[in-house]
This record gives C-alpha cells, structure tokens and sequence, in this order.
C-alpha cells in the first residue's frame, strides 16, 4: 500500500486564481497528481479543497474536524489567500483567523500557496480595509511555529506548486531563499534569463508596447523579481509575459501589488 499523505486546502481572502493554475497542471495533470502515485509508493490524499469537492455544508466541514482530531501532525495544510481581520469572511461560523489557526497548529507543514497567501497581496494592498495579513505574518502574530513553504505567483505557475509538492514527497522541504520560496523556482531574476536582456545591455529601451528593446522604461520590474518565467512559460509552454509583449509586474515580490504604476519606469531598485 503506498504511503498517504493528506492535504487540506483552505481558501481565504483570494479569487480562486491560484487553485485554477494549479488545476491546469500540464505534467503531471492534476489528475495524475489526485489519483496516481504522484512519487512511486506515496500517494496524496486531498480531503478538502472547496474548489473542486462534491461536499458542501456540514458534511465538508466534518472532514476539517475530523483532521484536527484524528490526522494531527500528519497533514499538509495548503492556504490559498491572506487572511483578513475577524469581522471579514468566515468558515463554517468561525472567522478565517480562527480557522487557520486551529488547522495550522497541527498541520506537518504549510504551504502559502499565491502571493496573496505568501506576502498579502491584493487584499493586503492600501489602504488595506479588511487588515489582511499574509499566512506567515498571522502565524507570527500568534506565535505557531510550523515550517512553511511560501510559492508566490498572481497566479503562481502550476509547475512551482506540483513541483514542490514533489520535492517534498521525495526529500522533504526544498532549499528556501529568505523569503521561503523554493530556490528551485525563485533562484533567480527574470533578468538574467529575459529574452529581451541584449536590449538593456546595449541600451536600447523600447518608448511604447510595440517598440522592440527592452521594456525596463515601460515599467518592467524584471530586474527585480525573482522566478524561472522567461525558461518555463505560461500557458502550457506557449509564451510569458514580456514575449507577449507585456512588462513584468513583479508579482512574486512582496511588494506587489503597492509598487509604482505597473507600467511606468519605478525606482523599486532604489527602495530595495
């Protein structure tokens, strides 16, 4: 019988993005992830995600307290969005604080899955009415300290995710940079693998979105984010952001969305 490893997937302050990047899994499919043996001899269980469950009402939230009680220390939490003040959003007539919580005190690890879960994101953007906070910032407030995996993304590309979740499963925690994200993914600035890099060395910056050169002045935030777009592409290896024709917009950085506009030139370099 191969080994279960049981996953919980709650949703906070978010839009569901990250969860419908991940569904579009390519290789593995999510299919493969869910039903097969993702690593030969370890298989994950997922017993809540409200996103793709049959579920719903009391006989949903049962399987969340029957993991609290009976899987303590054995599941992987994953959360998917910030987590707003009491009075905004609730789970089952218990406020998303609440809830996490109580799941993250006896979850095996965490996984902040999105930059809204990893840094706050938009819902953490000013003037911040709901007092979002990021997973690892509530985890501080309430002083829970459980390991966690930040995979920031608006939305994350499925391959950070599936494959960490693999590297988990074959050798535990991957190697994190200082933000917790899996250096695997993260290691390194979309500037140094951009495809329009020549431009910016030669100083040649485009004026307008159909100029060619390097799209630094129209606002890019390459230089300063760090992930593997410009090798892994989106859209099941069709294109990314800046072959499409479109500035990076930094959103695997804390500090996105609170930058200068995404389409003007910033001085983020200096603040850093």
């Amino acid at each position: 019988m191969p080994k279960e490893f049981s996953v919980i997937w709650f949703q906070g302050a978010a839009c569901s993005g990250c969860a419908v990047s991940v569904l579009n899994s390519l290789s593995p499919t999510i299919k493969n992830v869910l039903l097969d043996e993702l690593v030969p001899g370890k298989h994950i269980n997922l017993l809540f995600m409200p996103v793709v469950m049959a579920a719903s009402g009391k006989s949903a939230i049962d399987v969340i307290i029957d993991a609290e009680k009976n899987k303590s220390g054995e599941y992987i939490l994953i959360v998917e969005g910030s987590i707003p003040k009491n009075d905004f959003g609730d789970v089952a007539e218990k406020s998303m604080e609440d809830s996490v919580e109580e799941l993250s005190k006896n979850a095996s690890a965490i996984i902040s899955l999105g930059t809204c879960s990893a840094f706050g994101g938009i819902p953490k953007g000013k003037p911040n009415p709901t007092k979002s906070k990021s997973v690892q910032e509530f985890l501080n407030s309430k002083n829970i300290k459980i390991p966690i995996i930040n995979i920031p993304g608006c939305p994350p590309h499925p391959d950070w995710f599936v494959g960490t979740v693999a590297n988990i499963l074959l050798f535990g925690i991957p190697q994190l940079d200082e933000l917790s994200r899996p250096k695997l993914f993260y290691g390194k600035l979309i500037h140094e693998n951009c495809e329009r890099r020549p431009y910016f060395d030669k100083g040649k910056f485009a004026k307008k979105f159909s100029d060619e050169g390097c799209l630094f002045e129209l606002g890019c935030k390459g230089p300063y984010t760090n992930a593997d777009c410009p090798i892994r592409s989106w859209n099941s290896g069709v294109n990314w952001c800046i072959q499409n024709g479109s500035p990076c917009i930094g959103c695997v950085e804390p500090e996105f969305p609170d930058l200068e506009a995404m389409y003007k030139k910033t001085h983020w370099s200096e603040e850093k």
